[in-house]
């Protein structure tokens, strides 16, 4: 593992530890065993993330892509705790949890996130030392796509879908939320790969 993956890798634990926190706040499980359980669960998605990216290092012996698949995770990973991270803020300060104003407060949580993919994986997942003239065009136009599926994923569960289990708005609107991002990960991860930030030859 080179220096730059070791330096990544350790600021995107720390970064999805701290991220992770506006969220659990907001989790009825996490609320319901008190502060240690945040911290708890903040500090196992750290180590899990270094894991994670030795896992897939030592894989990738067999298969390469496994090591790109593992950083584009880490990043996906760092990119979903700010995604959630900026929602959950927003939340908060508002009290609001559906209707508009959560369809816009998830278009916003969304954007932040995908300028923080863009400079994530054209630097670390994909490395792409020279820029392409249409590269960050290419990148809007998979990232307006995955805009699409994200927001409109997030939208339909919470505006259609009845809570289950109990769970509380809020945390009904994180699992929104969790299910726009499964589904656009495989978008995301086709399109940056094989048209923004594909090798030139």
């Amino acid at each position: 593992m080179k220096n730059k993956d070791v330096r990544a890798g350790l600021l995107a634990a720390v970064l999805i530890g701290l991220l992770s926190y506006p969220t659990l706040r907001n989790i009825d499980f996490v609320i319901q065993n008190g502060a240690w359980m945040i911290v708890a669960v903040s500090v196992i998605l750290a180590l899990l993330t270094i894991v994670g990216l030795v896992s897939v290092k030592f894989l990738s012996r067999w298969w390469q892509t496994f090591w790109q698949l593992g950083k584009f995770i880490v990043t996906g990973g760092l990119n979903t705790f700010l995604d959630f991270a900026v929602l959950n803020i927003l939340m908060t300060l508002t009290a609001i949890t559906s209707g508009w104003w959560f369809s816009l407060f998830k278009a916003i949580s969304f954007s932040v996130a995908v300028i923080n993919s863009y400079f994530w994986n054209k630097h670390w997942t994909f490395e792409v030392g020279r820029k392409k003239s249409t590269e960050f065009i290419e990148f809007l136009m998979v990232s307006l796509v995955g805009l699409g599926i994200n927001v409109g994923t997030a939208s339909f569960v919470v505006r259609y879908v009845a809570p289950s289990g109990g769970l509380s708005a809020v945390t009904w609107a994180n699992v929104g939320a969790l299910a726009a991002i499964i589904l656009g990960l495989v978008w995301n991860f086709l399109g940056y790969k094989f048209l923004v930030f594909r090798r030139q030859n």
